[in-house]
């Protein structure tokens, strides 16, 4: 009975009449000072007023706390009737997320199938425990959707001292202790579809080049010349009426277009088709136009998104072009990429960029070359000629070796112990550190790659203002920070190729000696495989000049000889080579005893391509910790791509990957999987 006890506002409430009583005696002693006669018949009323007070406190209290509870009673049946017939879906969960109440709403839409202490996951998957709130002073909120419909989920915490003792021990009896949750679902697929639509209806940003437009038009007459002009015009508006986009032609090979984002899921599921369509016109004997096009999407402004849109095609074309790049706030996609990219014939540009790499180490106090890590011959062949011509401005001069492979070794030893060359011309990474000091003045010429996380020691990047880079390699998304000079070609066959025609520009009193010479050739040479991957008109050039400088073919082969053990290596190999989908050679590489395991990997992708029907080849080779994978094709596969989605990359028919973590049967597998789904997708065949 306790706990039937009248409390608060209302017991006081009930008492007021005999709280009056007393001011009422007060005053009936007021009156008594006055006048004993008139006090004398106000005490006869003020016994009255006390009897009937107390009376009716006494004897009607009963019938109103009858009424009180009757009140109660139906205000409850009320509140239980409106939460229960509430338009909104509300639950109420235990601590292990059971469902102990719900109302109709709720039950309607969500649990209908389900019993009684269900848990609120089988209704509602994404309703799990951790999104229950830890605190009553904040809400838990999740999204979720059934079949087209999308909801949001609020969930309030009921601490124990919000609770009533009865719901307490009612919570206690069923086992789920003493702490609650509610839940209160909106119903927000308006708001949703609202959102998406104007997400949908943004203007993104696209550059259209045709890459190749003068090359591939030079070879025909005036008269074919405008109809194929004409013809790849009606092509590119045709395809852009189809999303509807504005078209706006810049110059004769250059278009900007402004498209709604809803259609970018149409152009990505035909994978660009107008790449496949511009590339069937036939400009002439072993020509194609090709085009490039770079998109910019999730930026909050135009200029944001045109900015995007000029660094995606600025990497479409650095990767050798015929290709697309969408780039996002965080990310890049490329689609195409097929061809390999034409040649061109001008030197115009390696002539601008020999006197720009000539003006920037005149400009520099201290020069540092720098090559990939686990550097090759082509890394170091193109640092070899870097140097020279700083050696022939009077510019100290380093280049940074930290590690020396016995394939390398050799041609370190033309260098080493030679009276023409310091004996610190090769330095590790930490003595550049203290060669380089505060980094003023001091100019890094990166060479053979343009990804500053492959580089030897990428420490050094951030000590130096001035930063050059030169590479083949196409581009990918990883690239270096306002570079003084960039000077990347993936149609030149190799870094030396490049310097080689760099040292022809980059004034006439630099002189190759022979030593030198060699270098540069022998890293030609194992960059094309002997003159049969990617060789050009200017390839041959510049071999030319090479051996006008003094290269002789006898010492390069000589040097360059293999041993024994490295050939039962490669045949060890070979052997256990497995052709996946009839086209695919994929071969594991037990090159522990070479001293250079990733060169004599990349020497049996080679030597598994001149076997029939092979379309690509994949050599794991595992080198301290990591997977290294060399890649090969000759024309029927992108290899990039593929080592792309691995965190690699290279060229359309040479490329590599580094994996961690991982041994060489879990990077088969990754490999299969990877042309599983590019045949899914139709890639390959």
């Amino acid at each position: 009975m306790r706990d039937n006890k009248i409390k608060g506002n209302l017991r006081s409430y009930l008492r007021w009449p005999l709280f009056l009583g007393l001011l009422l005696i007060v005053m009936n002693i007021q009156i008594y000072t006055v006048n004993k006669k008139a006090g004398l018949i106000m005490s006869v009323y003020v016994v009255l007023y006390l009897v009937v007070a107390i009376l009716l406190y006494r004897f009607k209290r009963p019938a109103l706390l009858h009424d009180l509870v009757g009140y109660s009673m139906r205000f409850h049946v009320t509140v239980n009737r409106i939460a229960t017939e509430l338009d909104i879906p509300v639950a109420i969960l235990g601590p292990n997320a059971r469902c102990i109440w719900e109302n109709r709403q709720f039950r309607n839409l969500f649990t209908e199938k389900f019993k009684k202490n269900y848990y609120i996951t089988d209704a509602i998957p994404s309703l799990t425990e951790s999104a229950l709130p830890e605190t009553s002073d904040t809400n838990g909120e999740i999204h979720f959707h059934v079949n087209d419909i999308f909801y949001k989920a609020v969930i309030q915490r009921i601490n124990p001292e919000n609770i009533s003792e009865d719901l307490q021990q009612d919570a206690a009896k069923i086992g789920i202790g003493s702490v609650l949750y509610v839940v209160f679902v909106y119903d927000e697929t308006e708001i949703v579809h609202y959102i998406r639509e104007n997400y949908d209806q943004r203007l993104d940003v696209g550059l259209l080049y045709i890459d190749n437009y003068e090359e591939s038009l030079a070879q025909v007459d005036d008269v074919r010349r405008a109809l194929l002009a004409a013809l790849v015009d009606r092509k590119i508006n045709k395809y852009m009426l189809n999303i509807d986009a504005i078209t706006r032609k810049l110059e004769k090979d250059k278009y900007i277009f402004l498209f709604q984002h809803k259609y970018l899921s149409k152009l990505q599921a035909d994978k660009f088709s107008l790449l496949d369509e511009i590339r069937n016109i036939n400009a002439g004997e072993e020509k194609s136009i090709t085009i490039s096009m770079g998109i910019g999407i999730q930026a909050d402004t135009f200029r944001k998104r045109q900015e995007y849109s000029r660094s995606a095609i600025d990497l479409a074309l650095a990767r050798g072009g015929d290709q697309v790049v969408v780039k996002t706030r965080d990310n890049i996609l490329y689609y195409g990429g097929k061809s390999i990219q034409q040649e061109k014939n001008t030197r115009v540009k390696a002539r601008v960029k020999a006197h720009a790499l000539r003006d920037s180490i005149v400009a520099a106090d201290k020069v540092v070359i720098m090559g990939h890590s686990l550097p090759d011959v082509d890394a170091i062949g193109s640092a070899i000629g870097i140097y020279r011509i700083a050696q022939t401005l009077e510019k100290p001069t380093k280049i940074v070796v930290n590690q020396v492979t016995s394939s390398l070794a050799p041609l370190l030893d033309l260098f080493r112990n030679n009276k023409d060359y310091p004996e610190d011309l090769f330095i590790r990474g930490e003595e550049a550190r203290e060669f380089i000091g505060n980094g003023n003045g001091v100019l890094l010429i990166i060479v053979d790659v343009n990804r500053p996380s492959y580089t030897d020691a990428p420490e050094l990047l951030s000590l130096v203002t001035s930063l050059v880079v030169i590479d083949h390699h196409r581009q990918t998304g990883e690239s270096f920070e306002n570079p003084t000079l960039s000077y990347i070609e993936p149609f030149a066959s190799s870094s030396c190729e490049m310097v080689a025609e760099i040292l022809q520009y980059a004034g006439e009193e630099i002189r190759l000696k022979a030593g030198e010479a060699d270098a540069l050739y022998s890293g030609i040479m194992v960059d094309t495989n002997n003159f049969m991957n990617k060789p050009g008109v200017r390839t041959f050039e510049a071999v030319a000049f090479l051996r006008r400088s003094g290269a002789d073919i006898i010492r390069i082969r000589k040097m360059f000889r293999s041993d024994i053990s490295e050939y039962k290596v490669r045949a060890e190999a070979i052997q256990n080579t497995e052709i996946y989908m009839g086209a695919y050679a994929i071969a594991p590489c037990n090159a522990d005893e070479c001293t250079s395991p990733t060169i004599v990997g990349a020497k049996i992708a080679d030597d598994l391509l001149d076997i029939n029907e092979i379309k690509a080849s994949f050599v794991l080779t595992s080198y301290e910790g990591k997977i290294y994978i060399s890649a090969r094709s000759i024309d029927e596969l992108n290899v990039q791509v593929v080592m792309e989605r691995l965190g690699g990359g290279g060229h359309i028919t040479s490329a590599g990957a580094q994996l961690t973590e991982c041994t060489l049967t879990d990077a088969a597998d990754r490999i299969k999987a990877i042309l599983n789904k590019m045949k899914e997708e139709g890639d390959i065949e």
